[in-house]
């Protein structure tokens, strides 16, 4: 039975299969692509919890919905393939990634956003909430939300995943009063635990067909993810599964102090190293490549 209280966290804001690339001037190439079924917009206020793992107040999907999840990016090669088959199937997902990897590798994070999925955080260094002290859980959930706004060069969206699921209630209570939404997950892929990809794509399948719908916990960061994500959508789309994409009513303001913060463990930064590259560097002449070839004699 669905509860009122959905209704107050969530909106349906589009509904579309592959056509939601038309609704967005565009065509999706893939006449089989799996698309998304409709787009949902969640009012973070008060920080609500989604996934039945562990908060069980917003059941929102339908029978066959399924939301992708993808934690611990960007890394290079393997949230590139996850990207490349995500388009291919014209579809979106949800990132949650590490501070300290969104600054490693931010041109990666960039095309993450730039395409169109819903950029979160999870903390600066993947670390274990439950212990420490409470302020080293507000600098690991500030701190990484500022290196995930410093890398795509925008505010990311307010929706946090604990690492190892470990939600103490102390951080639970810091993200409501901060409007950040937390997210656990419907089925774990366990995909971090396998090499090979085709028992990612078993260990999913087999579980959604018990649940019948979920949010989907997975890994950008592994290899074994990347490889298994198009015949994992192929089977999805076979199987009449459709997907739902997640997206906020507003992105999270993050707090000055811990961007300042973020900006220091940039490597080699240096003072005026926040601005963009293009106000830095400009091209102003280039090498004719069009000039004609002399012809041999």
């Amino acid at each position: 039975m669905r509860i009122a209280a959905t209704v107050a966290a969530i909106w349906v804001v589009g509904i579309a299969g592959a056509a939601m690339a038309q609704a967005q001037g565009t065509q999706c190439a893939n006449p089989n692509a799996l698309g998304i079924a409709r787009t949902v917009e969640i009012d973070t206020t008060a920080g609500p919890g989604f996934g039945f793992e562990q908060y069980k107040a917003h059941d929102f999907l339908l029978l066959k919905e399924v939301v992708f999840t993808f934690d611990d990016g960007p890394w290079p090669n393997n949230t590139k393939a996850v990207l490349d088959a995500l388009a291919n199937h014209c579809t979106k997902a949800i990132f949650f990634p590490i501070g300290k990897h969104a600054l490693y590798h931010p041109e990666i994070l960039k095309e993450v956003a730039a395409a169109g999925h819903s950029v979160g955080g999870h903390t600066w260094s993947h670390a274990n909430l439950s212990k420490g002290k409470g302020e080293n859980a507000i600098e690991e959930i500030e701190k990484g939300f500022s290196a995930v706004k410093l890398a795509i060069g925008t505010n990311p969206v307010p929706f946090f995943r604990f690492p190892y699921l470990q939600d103490p209630e102390a951080a639970r209570t810091y993200l409501g009063s901060r409007n950040i939404a937390m997210f656990s997950h419907d089925l774990d892929s366990f995909d971090f635990k396998m090499r090979k990809p085709e028992d990612v794509v078993k260990s999913i399948m087999t579980k959604l067909e018990k649940k019948g719908k979920g949010i989907i916990l997975m890994h950008d960061f592994q290899q074994s993810t990347a490889k298994a994500m198009p015949e994992l959508l192929n089977e999805l789309k076979a199987k009449g599964y459709k997907v739902v994409h997640m997206k906020a009513k507003a992105p999270v303001t993050t707090i000055a102090k811990w961007d300042e913060a973020a900006k220091g463990e940039i490597k080699g930064a240096t003072p005026g190293g926040d601005r963009p590259t293009a106000s830095v560097v400009r091209t102003i002449e280039e090498a004719n490549t069009n000039q004609p070839v002399a012809a041999k004699k």
